[in-house]
């Protein structure tokens, strides 16, 4: 696990890449750690399991 967002937001998106839906692709980034929420202004990105807001990607 790192801090920098900028290595995370390539993380997940790369990893978005990957799946055919974005279900699917909250439930694997759960198993990495990270909890995801759509918002207005795009994902929210949450660290598990205290579910700490780490930032906010645009995907």
């Amino acid at each position: 696990m790192t801090d920098d967002m900028h290595e995370i937001e390539a993380f997940l998106l790369s990893e978005r890449q990957k799946v055919l839906s974005e279900a699917e692709w909250r439930f694997r980034m759960r198993g990495y750690g990270y909890n995801l929420r759509r918002t207005d202004h795009g994902v929210e990105v949450a660290r598990l399991p205290q579910n700490t807001l780490i930032g906010t990607i645009q995907a």
